[in-house]
């Protein structure tokens, strides 16, 4: 059983989730959160802690950051999004169990004083912007590296907000390179 308490979007990730591991969940009902939902998210984030897993699309980015500036030592899991899609949709009821403890095995927390480690500048250096494949390696590292996909700039504020050192970036970089 988990010790943190995972927030999800829907019913359906519950379902999900539950056959991956034993955890307490908290459906968040989309972006419309009701004030009962926040009050429960809440009680859960003092006594438990919380996991953010929300699904890997804009609307689960979006569920991600308002809870992130709500409860800032939220830790987060990422499900890399070529593992949550099936029959034309998106979302964490997709993934299978090994994808959801993979995701929660490399759980990060955000870091209270962002550091400024990496740069956009630096990721052209590393073909993870501007070449026809950078999209793909980004999603490729930030599955490895458990911080999600995201466009060059959130790709960056993660690397930086989640503590990545360099050792791991490069390390992640040079396996991705070596398949």
């Amino acid at each position: 059983m988990l010790k943190e308490v995972l927030i999800v979007e829907g019913k359906s990730d519950v379902t999900a989730v539950n056959r991956a591991v034993e955890a307490d969940c908290i459906t968040t009902g989309g972006f419309h959160f009701t004030r009962q939902t926040l009050q429960n998210i809440a009680a859960a984030y003092k006594r438990r802690g919380i996991i953010i897993l929300t699904d890997p699309d804009s609307a689960g980015e979006n569920i991600r950051n308002f809870l992130s500036r709500k409860f800032p030592n939220a830790k987060h899991a990422y499900i890399p999004r070529d593992e949550a899609v099936a029959n034309g949709d998106i979302g964490i009821e997709q993934a299978s169990p090994e994808s959801i403890r993979k995701a929660l095995s490399k759980v990060r927390t955000l870091e209270i004083n962002p550091r400024t480690e990496f740069t956009a500048s630096e990721m052209i250096a590393f073909k993870l912007s501007g070449g026809t494949d950078s999209s793909r390696l980004r999603d490729k590292i930030g599955a490895a590296l458990g911080i999600g996909y995201g466009n060059v700039k959130t790709f960056v504020r993660r690397l930086n907000n989640y503590g990545v050192t360099r050792e791991e970036f490069l390390a992640a970089l040079k396996n991705i390179l070596e398949e």
